[in-house]
């Protein structure tokens, strides 16, 4: 096996996500931290492997990949799909293949990148991110985005009434990619919002408490 190298950051939610992959998939990576406060993100090697200076990136034997350019459609997504499917009997499972399966997980990642995101992650800015820098936090902009979290967050609860986990009764890809958000959301007064919903709270607990993630906290809490 090729040796694979991540660079990126421990408190960035998108290293966060690729590492969980690693880890889940059980596969041996290497983790050079990029002190983002410095602008290591902009020199060498990472702009090398990212032309866009953004983490993470990942180094694959001769692959060097960062995947998509957007701001939410982070790299990622492009790297944890990758291991996911170089690696399909590594680990845990993580994607749905075939049939039904597949048209549902399809639909649940797509879910979580356009919608759950798009306003979780700001939230996570607001409520984690700033009190951990020192910067002030923004009231109404933090009620805005829970009214917006809310409504996405009872579409879930209706479907967790249906199955196990969002895509299915496995553990997949988009359970994964929900973990930093969902994980700093926990460790707020944003936690309200699941906990208001029984079945989300419980897939929270159980997404959160899986050993894979607890490695990824392990590198973060070092921070």
């Amino acid at each position: 096996m090729a040796a694979m190298k991540l660079h990126g950051h421990a408190l960035s939610t998108c290293t966060q996500r690729a590492l969980a992959c690693f880890y889940e998939k059980e596969l041996d990576v290497e983790f050079a931290p990029v002190d983002l406060s410095t602008g290591e993100q902009k020199k060498e090697p990472v702009i090398s492997i990212n032309p866009f200076g953004k983490v993470p990136c990942f180094e694959h034997g001769d692959i060097k990949m960062f995947g998509k350019i957007s701001v939410l459609l982070a790299e990622s997504r492009a790297i944890t799909g990758y291991i996911a499917k170089e690696y399909p009997d590594k680990g845990a499972q993580l994607v749905y293949t075939s049939g039904k399966d597949l048209q549902t997980y399809l639909i649940w990642l797509e879910i979580e990148a356009h919608h759950f995101v798009s306003c979780a992650q700001p939230l996570v800015w607001e409520l984690f991110y700033k009190p951990l820098l020192g910067l002030p936090q923004d009231t109404a902009a933090i009620e805005e985005l829970e009214a917006k979290v809310d409504k996405v967050l009872d579409v879930y609860e209706k479907r967790l009434a249906e199955s196990k986990y969002l895509a299915g009764d496995s553990f997949t890809l988009v359970d994964l990619h929900h973990l930093p958000n969902i994980s700093a959301l926990m460790r707020t007064p944003g936690k309200k919002l699941l906990d208001a919903r029984p079945h989300v709270s419980k897939w929270a607990a159980d997404i959160t408490s899986r050993p894979a993630w607890a490695k990824v906290l392990a590198l973060q809490d070092k921070k």
